[in-house]
């Protein structure tokens, strides 16, 4: 049987113990940009798993992040991203991660092979048709994770499957195949390496057009955050100043009156009305700021 690609010996790793401390972190960050390469063929996937992704939010349903050991760490740090900078509530987040939460403090490897337990973590997750999952494995057949696909496949959920070996159970039966064609580690089988940067960059990529295609992104900026410490209030004030145009005291009370959300704070700055009509136009166009704004502008012309 051939081994996985994961599992194999790179040509940078050799003699990679004899070198002095440059010469192998050299060879260390040539492996990683090697990795990074697999993401310039994944384009059409990653748009793919974004708005499937993007779809089971906008109409209330949940997007489920599965993943044992290290590529469940990569799955685990996006999903726990989700609600502070784009908003996305927790309550459509959830999270399967391998023998969790006592794997998350002793990376143990058994719970990644219990197929038992992936079966009953879906079920207890109380996910449904429409709802969106995406099942993140290097190797591609790590049994916790494919049964878990399997499991649900079952229940008419969309699986979106990131890894880094071809062809593998999880990439074959899924309904989005995301193959990052990582060479082999530096470390063979150290999937935290190049192939982990290589899975948190795709999960980067789903996530963040997601994001944007739910309307949560305006130039670059993050205007559905949730803004729950001082950092992240300035960051909002400024927001509101740049966007709008205004002052910063017009942003401070906009944003007040707003009760934080940006993109209200934004639109009353602006020129709404009220707090009621900039929701309206909010829910008119699909949470899409520019739209409204284009809205307010097209009315101020007409009233000029």
């Amino acid at each position: 049987m051939l081994k996985a690609k994961t599992e194999l010996k790179s040509k940078l790793a050799q003699g990679i113990d004899t070198l002095d401390a440059t010469q192998a972190l050299a060879a260390l960050l040539d492996g990683q940009l090697a990795a990074v390469q697999s993401l310039r063929s994944c384009s059409p996937a990653i748009t793919k798993a974004a708005m499937a992704a993007a779809s089971s939010i906008q109409s209330g349903g949940s997007l489920c992040y599965v993943g044992a050991g290290s590529s469940g760490l990569m799955a685990l740090s996006d999903s726990l991203e989700l609600t502070g900078t784009f908003g996305v509530p927790m309550s459509q987040i959830k999270i399967l991660f391998a023998g969790a939460p006592d794997t998350l403090v002793d990376m143990r490897g058994g719970a990644e092979d219990d197929t038992d337990l992936a079966i009953s973590d879906v079920k207890g997750a109380n996910l449904k048709a429409g709802d969106c999952a995406i099942l993140v494995s290097a190797s591609g057949n790590t049994p916790y994770t494919v049964a878990a696909q399997q499991e649900l496949k079952k229940l008419g959920i969309t699986t979106i499957a990131i890894a880094n070996n071809n062809p593998s159970a999880l990439l074959n039966n899924a309904d989005i195949a995301i193959h990052l064609d990582t060479p082999p580690e530096i470390i063979a089988g150290s999937t935290r390496l190049g192939a982990g940067t290589a899975q948190k960059i795709a999960l980067n990529m789903v996530s963040t057009l997601m994001g944007i295609e739910l309307g949560h992104i305006h130039d670059g900026l993050m205007v559905n955050l949730k803004a729950d410490n001082a950092k992240l209030v300035e960051r909002s004030l400024s927001m509101v100043k740049d966007i709008a145009q205004c002052d910063l005291s017009t942003a401070k009370n906009m944003l007040q009156q707003a009760k934080g959300n940006v993109k209200l704070a934004v639109l009353l700055a602006a020129g709404a009305q009220n707090e009621h009509a900039a929701e309206r136009m909010l829910i008119e166009h699909g949470g899409v700021l520019r739209r409204c704004l284009e809205e307010i502008r097209s009315d101020e012309n007409i009233n000029a």
